[in-house]
């Protein structure tokens, strides 16, 4: 599956390990979020990244506390209409902090990308390498917005009002 990460295709460097898989050393990892709890501690002193693949229905915030374990988070679109997956981006990047990479990952669809984008995910499991050039277009198709995001294009109130001091949107 092709891996879109801020509008450019590139290579997964993660595998994906199932629960029942011994880890491989020296191997960035994605891995599920039961397995991910139940061996917190042993992956502490892993040399190699650990990603976790995240449920929509879960609460975000149980993920607190291993934030600095974590070198990938991967949140689910089961399907196209179900949405937690943004919320659950805009939680970690705006309440929890999380700087590092959050992949859309699932029922990825390209009218989606531009919201994607802005709910602070920078990397998508595309259905097809033209997806790329896809997620291009789409996050230029508009240059206003009424609601402000993860990003930092300020809404158009701010633009209005001239307030679009960096930090202030």
């Amino acid at each position: 599956m092709p891996l879109i990460e801020n509008g450019k295709l590139i290579e997964d460097r993660f595998i994906r390990v199932s629960d029942d898989e011994a880890l491989p050393e020296g191997v960035a990892v994605l891995i599920g979020i039961d397995r991910f709890l139940k061996e917190a501690e042993m992956l502490k002193g892993r040399k190699a990244p650990v990603g976790v693949i995240w449920p929509n229905n879960r609460p975000i915030a149980e993920i607190a506390p291993y934030l600095g374990q974590l070198s990938l988070i991967a949140l689910v679109f089961p399907i196209f209409r179900d949405g937690r997956a943004y919320s659950q981006a805009r939680l970690l990047r705006e309440r929890l902090g999380w700087r590092g990479p959050l992949r859309a990952t699932g029922n990825v669809l390209r009218d989606q990308f531009l919201l994607m984008e802005r709910s602070g995910f920078d990397q998508i499991d595309a259905v097809k390498e033209a997806d790329a050039e896809a997620f291009d277009e789409a996050v230029h198709r508009y240059t206003v917005f009424y609601q402000p995001a993860t990003d930092e294009r300020p809404s158009l109130l701010r633009q209005r009002l001239g307030r679009t001091v960096s930090g202030v949107r």
